[in-house]
């Protein structure tokens, strides 16, 4: 009998009650760790988008800098990153987004883009969007054009895809994952 191909699910480890208490933790880091997990996940995530006018590869603090980082090498692209504010030497621009239980500030050097940039947004995963929707903003105050958002993991009950959809973006998933 042939063995079962493997996906990048299967590379996936779950950590229950992480960070707190009925929380299920999808660590990618053995995703990482795994050359032939690792290697899957760039190819399928950038696979849409090979062949497409892309200028650069914008990647989410902190594990969309991985994969975006090997995206862009892949797609021959530079690469530029989205941090949490007071990450980033020199002048910047913010934006503010909703969490739980308070805000957060995400931002990027006021000059990482130029205007009319086509940009691939990365990140390992999509939860309530409110990071990629954040970022997406920083990309348009600096008159960026996302040509598409794609994550390995999405977290479907909590409506991130659907919140990015509806600001009219694409977005690829390579897996989804039931509860928080």
């Amino acid at each position: 009998m042939k063995p079962q191909r493997k996906t990048v699910q299967d590379y996936i480890r779950t950590i229950p009650d992480f960070p707190h208490e009925g929380i299920m933790f999808r660590d990618v880091t053995t995703l990482f760790a795994n050359p032939r997990g690792f290697r899957m996940a760039v190819d399928q995530l950038l696979h849409p988008y090979a062949g497409e006018d892309i200028d650069v590869v914008v990647g989410l603090e902190a594990r969309g800098f991985i994969l975006g980082g090997a995206i862009a090498h892949q797609l021959g692209k530079g690469f530029v990153p989205i941090r949490k504010k007071g990450k980033l030497p020199g002048k910047t621009i913010e934006q503010a987004y909703s969490l739980e239980y308070g805000e957060a500030v995400m931002e990027m050097h006021d000059d990482a883009i130029e205007a009319g940039a086509k940009v691939l947004v990365v990140d390992d995963l999509l939860a309530t969007g409110g990071t990629a929707e954040a970022g997406i903003k920083l990309l348009e105050k600096l008159g960026g054009d996302v040509v598409g958002c794609a994550f390995v993991i999405d977290l479907p009950e909590l409506g991130g895809r659907e919140k990015l959809v509806k600001l009219g973006h694409e977005v690829h998933i390579l897996c989804e994952f039931e509860g928080d």
